[in-house]
């Protein structure tokens, strides 16, 4: 999300085991502040929550609720919601009432006001760093209630959308590398991973179409589960990506 900082992003401070104060409820003063005049990217595990959410295909969510631009790097686009077209750019799910999508609000809504950094130890393995956030209008920072990051991790329910975002930071840095083979932005490339990482409809029919799971070792209770759960075809598409443009072992070939 950004707003206006108190302080710059790279002087938030990071968190560790210490507690922080933060309550965010309907009588803080600041209610709803932060659900306006934002950029909120969404991550491809946020798209797949918000269209079961909203009752629409991916190719229909996208559609109608979000824009491309930039990304962490020129290789690969980021996904935008759009936001009402308005005086206060409020978030399309905002009511009187609070948010409208709550329960599958995106990663960045459910983080706040913490902003959590991702990056690969020696060994390789994803390390989480944690920071606070701080912005003028966000008065629940001055609320008596005491939390740690992992207690706000629980209260949050941040769990499973930490371990996709994670699975999703692996493909991106990937594509960091520019692997579309001199082909240019939106090449054919391009649109199958874009396809596979948030348009998981569209990407269903492309594994039943291509007999997909057919060409790979696994275990007959992830199949049933990549056949009926988007999330784990979520999954099996960012290790087939890795598989098909990375050449790595993350799928077993028969």
């Amino acid at each position: 999300m950004s707003a206006e900082s108190v302080l710059p992003q790279s002087a938030w401070p990071e968190l560790g085991a210490e507690p922080f104060r933060f309550r965010c409820h309907a009588e803080v003063s600041c209610f709803l502040s932060c659900c306006r005049q934002v950029e909120l990217r969404l991550f491809p595990y946020d798209i797949l929550r918000l269209k079961e959410n909203l009752g629409l295909s991916s190719a229909e969510f996208l559609q109608e609720h979000t824009r491309l631009g930039a990304g962490a790097h020129p290789f690969f686009p980021a996904v935008f919601l759009n936001m009402r077209e308005d005086g206060g750019h409020a978030c399309p799910f905002l009511t009187e009432q609070g948010c409208s999508v709550y329960k599958d609000r995106p990663s960045a809504c459910r983080t706040y006001p913490l902003e959590r950094a991702v990056e690969k130890t020696a060994d390789g393995s994803l390390r989480s760093r944690w920071f606070l956030t701080g912005h003028p209008y966000c008065k629940g920072h001055f609320e008596e209630h005491v939390q740690t990051v992992k207690q706000w991790e629980r209260e949050q329910r941040l769990h499973e959308h930490n371990l996709f975002n994670d699975l999703w930071a692996e493909v991106d840095i990937f594509f960091a590398s520019n692997p579309w083979q001199g082909e240019g932005a939106a090449g054919p490339l391009q649109q199958l991973a874009f396809m596979v990482c948030c348009n998981i409809d569209a990407f269903r029919d492309y594994v039943r179409q291509h007999n997909l799971l057919a060409g790979f070792r696994l275990e007959r209770d992830r199949r049933r589960r990549i056949e009926q759960d988007d999330s784990e075809l979520l999954k099996f598409g960012f290790d087939w990506l890795l598989h098909v443009l990375g050449d790595r072992r993350t799928l077993m070939p028969r």
